[in-house]
């Protein structure tokens, strides 16, 4: 059983003046693992405080020691892997080849800041101008559950490499993810204050954070809705807000595309982090000509996809994080039947062979329409729907009739008019016949997606502001 009962404030562990002690689960099999005392109001402004107080010293550090700090924390989330691969396995339910890509990434992104800082010039010429970019003040940083670890290191790393204080408010669900990593940042020796790490629930912690005078810049990624929430707290004090939110991705199958590859490429983007993922491809746009050629090889596929164990090296969906998370999307799959969608693989109920935890059967609508609530609200798990097109022309307005623009996906064997189609994209990504992230190109979304960007100098320049000098 896990017991974390401290959380991370001025450098030291410390028991939170919160009382709340909130169970953890293992989602593969719904048994209670452990509990984590919750912080409060009090311990939340304790932690800005103490980011307040270390701005001071830290905001006027040079470029070559927060690159040391940088890389220093990289390692220290290196020598951590293997336990952290374990953790995210045990608390999240990944899939044991995803949670070890997870726990890589929550060290690369450090590294990728410290890249990006090595290469960043803060002082540039314009006419008779001296322009600095000069951090911005304390920075509050809440993370979501699906990818607790990286979330705390990338916006750690970011705000860090501009010279801020941070306060993070990770999920509550993900507390044993987060011990392992504030104790591997804590050995790197940061100065007191630098940074804080404060487990608790958004409407005490993170109402705090989103509307305390001195927190200067909210960098939040989660659901759309908490982020209007985040927005309208900050707006009193005029916070500058970074908002990383939902996604109904299209992933745009074009008619020259060779379905042998494109199919699995397609469900491999809806099905990635077993559905949970904000960037998941969950709208399959194929042309209507080759809708029964689609069908018949997305069954062919699905079949093979495994649910279950994530231990087991073969399966590649894990459970929903929570029972609440697998209840929403049971209600999906039953909404998709209600409205009229044909349910191609999959659909309500446990796997076949599994009779424990929070598990989704991989499910497949086709012949959706776009106005369907399948279509158009975000489900969060391995539920996807093939939409039928006529032309391209009709593909790219049902990509973009939605009120999310985060990322698309196009698959084509004409790169110039997968190109010239991605232009005329409301996402602020668009990925072609790839599935690769790219750490140095800004992330984040049209719309209702979000505001702002994340990764390399866009995600740098984030924590930063602009001050002009004339003489």
């Amino acid at each position: 059983m896990h017991q974390i009962h401290q959380i991370y404030i001025n450098g030291q562990f410390v028991t939170p003046h919160g009382e709340e002690l909130f169970d953890l689960f293992n989602p593969a099999n719904a048994q209670r693992i452990g509990q984590v005392r919750l912080a409060d109001e009090r311990d939340a402004m304790n932690a800005v405080s103490a980011a307040k107080q270390a701005f001071t010293e830290f905001s006027r550090t040079t470029k070559a020691v927060r690159v040391d700090y940088l890389k220093r924390m990289h390692a220290a989330i290196v020598c951590v892997e293997a336990e952290l691969t374990e953790a995210i396995i045990e608390e999240y339910g990944a899939p044991v080849s995803r949670a070890s890509w997870m726990a890589k990434h929550a060290a690369s992104v450090l590294l990728d800041a410290a890249t990006v800082l090595e290469d960043y010039d803060f002082t540039q010429h314009l006419g008779i101008a001296e322009v600095t970019m000069q951090p911005i003040g304390v920075a509050a940083l809440i993370t979501p559950w699906n990818s607790n670890a990286g979330f705390i290191c990338g916006k750690l790393a970011a705000a860090l490499a501009a010279g801020c204080t941070a306060v993070i408010k990770p999920s509550e669900m993900s507390a044993t993810q987060t011990s392992i990593v504030t104790r591997a940042l804590h050995e790197v020796g940061l100065p007191p204050g630098v940074f804080n790490i404060v487990t608790g629930r958004g409407e005490t912690v993170g109402a705090v954070l989103s509307t305390h005078p001195d927190i200067a810049k909210v960098s939040f990624t989660g659901s759309t809705a908490v982020g209007k929430q985040i927005l309208r707290a900050g707006a009193e004090t005029l916070k500058r807000i970074t908002l990383e939110l939902g996604g109904k991705s299209p992933v745009l199958i074009l008619e020259d595309a060779d379905l042998k590859t494109a199919i699995p490429m397609a469900l491999q983007a809806g099905f990635m982090n077993s559905g949970q993922a904000c960037i998941a491809g969950t709208r399959m746009l194929v042309p209507a000509q080759r809708l029964a050629e689609v069908e018949a090889l997305v069954t062919e596929q699905v079949a093979g996809i495994r649910a279950g164990n994530p231990n087991d090296p073969a399966t590649r969906i894990g459970p929903m994080v929570s029972f609440k998370q697998w209840q929403r999307v049971q209600r999906y799959i039953q909404i998709g039947i209600e409205e009229g969608a044909y349910l191609l693989a999959g659909g309500p109920g446990l796997p076949d062979g599994i009779d424990a935890g929070w598990f989704i059967r991989p499910t497949v609508f086709s012949r959706v329409t776009n106005q369907m609530t399948i279509a158009r609200e975000e489900i969060f798990g391995p539920v996807l729907s093939i939409i039928p097109y006529d032309d391209e022309e009709q593909a790219l307005t049902i990509a973009n009739d939605t009120p999310y623009g985060l990322q698309a996906y196009i698959l084509s064997s004409d790169l110039q008019r997968a190109h010239a189609l991605a232009s005329r994209i409301d996402a602020g990504r668009v990925l072609i016949n790839t599935l690769a992230h790219e750490p140095r190109a800004p992330f984040g979304g049209f719309k209702q997606s979000g505001i702002g960007r994340e990764y390399g100098t866009f995600g740098l320049e984030a924590f930063l502001e602009p001050k002009s000098v004339l003489s």
